[in-house]
């Protein structure tokens, strides 16, 4: 079985992730393993022989046969709310990949790493952190996360737990409501924001930047203002699903 055929995939478990969003772990039997930073289609067929795909990141990466989403639900899509919603463990679903080259970070990457995320688009991005820790390179990554408020962070816990641990440090960056006490400035992520936050482009570090299409384009063309070198500045960007 090739990368580009669909497998059957069943629901191991689903936790709530934010108030909209859930952490899907998929039992895929013979998965060939996953890149830190590749994603899957999955597809959903209905009594009526409807079908549906959708891209989704994937957050778990190697060898496991257990693959793990996190689904953040568009109220008018016709996928997202069935798996935030609705799905069960033990419910069926179809799986293609992994996909994607690219946007991907393997132990042997020499260098900083900086990680850019935007809302759901933390999903790849706790795959390279999650595979970072593991190879030993956790300091010579970072981790800029920028979300509406501290409930809507999805992997919140993991995140702050592991910075604390020897994990990737992280910076925080809320544009609608912060913890009480926060000494940071409510808003959207600026160049101010980002040279305070990021390695310099003096270091030459590669950065990963995932999220919603507009902040995706605006913190790419930030970067480069701030003298990041474009051939390093890698993007992924997403819309409704």
């Amino acid at each position: 079985m090739s990368m580009t055929d669909w497998r059957p995939a069943r629901v191991l478990a689903v936790a709530e992730a934010s108030p909209s969003a859930r952490v899907l772990r998929l039992d895929v039997p013979g998965w060939p393993g996953s890149a830190a930073g590749q994603h899957i289609d999955v597809r959903l067929t209905a009594e009526d022989g409807y079908q549906a795909v959708r891209s989704y990141s994937l957050a778990s990466y190697g060898s496991a046969s257990a693959l793990e989403i996190a689904v953040d639900e568009i109220p008018d899509g016709e996928v997202s709310p069935y798996l935030v919603r609705d799905v069960l463990p033990g419910d069926e679903l179809e799986v293609k990949g992994p996909l994607g080259g690219y946007f991907v970070w393997h132990s042997a990457d020499a260098g900083p790493v900086q990680l850019i995320a935007g809302g759901s688009g933390i999903v790849p991005l706790v795959a390279i952190a999650r595979a970072a820790r593991h190879a030993g390179a956790a300091a010579s990554a970072r981790l800029l996360y920028s979300v509406r408020s501290p409930t809507d962070a999805i992997y919140r816990e993991e995140l702050a737990r592991s910075a604390n641990d020897g994990g990737v440090p992280v910076t925080w960056a809320y544009t609608r409501a912060a913890p009480a006490g926060w000494p940071g400035r409510l808003g959207r992520v600026d160049d101010e924001s980002l040279r305070a936050a990021v390695w310099p482009a003096t270091e030459q570090p590669v950065v990963y930047v995932c999220g919603p299409t507009g902040f995706v384009e605006h913190v790419a063309d930030a970067l480069v203002r701030l003298g990041h070198d474009p051939q390093r500045v890698r993007t992924e960007r997403f819309g409704g699903s």
